[in-house]
């Protein structure tokens, strides 16, 4: 088998741009998804059984199918109400709603896994409702998810593919592109594995900055509170 990268040449401009949308498609649907996740987590916990239950069937329906068919369902569902979108638009927000269902039960878990007392021990030590859910609750629980929501997110990158199938210009579909032009699957289609872990590579990088942020954030919670530094420190001559 005769292996020739060169032929890739002048696809490259197309490999890239198909690589920046991509990007943006994720990066979008992941601040969509990741807001409708915290509304759904949120929700899980209302305690009345009729939000709680309508949550479940909307997180069971959308973990339930697989995303291609999700995709086509909105896709060709969206003309029947008199809507028709651009398909990169009903590409990133199928992607959104998919993901939307995980996070939620990313959330809904780090939230519960969380010790009740953590919020009335920082309110003992002088914390006001905001500084406690700032300093003390959000870093525990953004640890707690990050790694998770990572995971999800590199899925959705991946699950972004199938976007190609609705003639979104993201990377598979010009990858096909450039493999229909130049007969070479295997060189077009290692270059695009190599941009795919190029991307999912900085969107690990990113995480793992969050996540050291978090839990830096939680190691100075005491230390950013002057009546927690009062109460708390070892010199107590200034302890009125």
């Amino acid at each position: 088998m005769h292996i020739d990268f060169t032929v890739l040449y002048p696809y490259w401009p197309l490999l890239l741009q198909g690589a920046g949308l991509t990007v943006k498609i994720t990066l979008i649907a992941f601040a969509i998804g990741y807001l409708l996740g915290m509304a759904v987590a949120l929700l899980s916990l209302v305690p009345l059984r009729a939000v709680a239950a309508s949550i479940a069937v909307y997180i069971a329906c959308l973990r339930s199918a697989p995303f291609i068919i999700f995709l086509f369902v909105v896709y060709y569902g969206l003309p029947f109400t008199g809507l028709r979108p651009p398909a990169e638009a009903v590409g990133t927000l199928a992607l959104a709603l998919y993901a939307s269902a995980y996070y939620g039960e990313i959330l809904r878990a780090g939230i519960q896994a969380l010790p009740r007392g953590q919020f009335e021990s920082a309110r003992a030590i002088g914390m006001s409702p905001a500084q406690a859910m700032r300093h003390i609750i959000a870093p525990q629980v953004l640890r707690a998810v990050v790694p998770p929501s990572t995971n999800m997110t590199l899925t959705m990158m991946k699950e972004s593919a199938v976007l190609s199938s609705i003639t979104v210009p993201e990377l598979t579909y010009q990858g096909l592109v450039a493999q229909g032009a130049t007969f070479a699957p295997f060189e077009v289609f290692i270059a695009i594995t190599a941009l795919y872990w190029l991307i999912a590579a900085f969107i690990a990088e990113a995480a793992r900055r969050v996540e050291l942020g978090g839990g830096q954030s939680s190691r100075n919670a005491i230390q950013r509170s002057a009546i927690a530094r009062r109460y708390l420190s070892l010199d107590w001559r200034n302890t009125p």
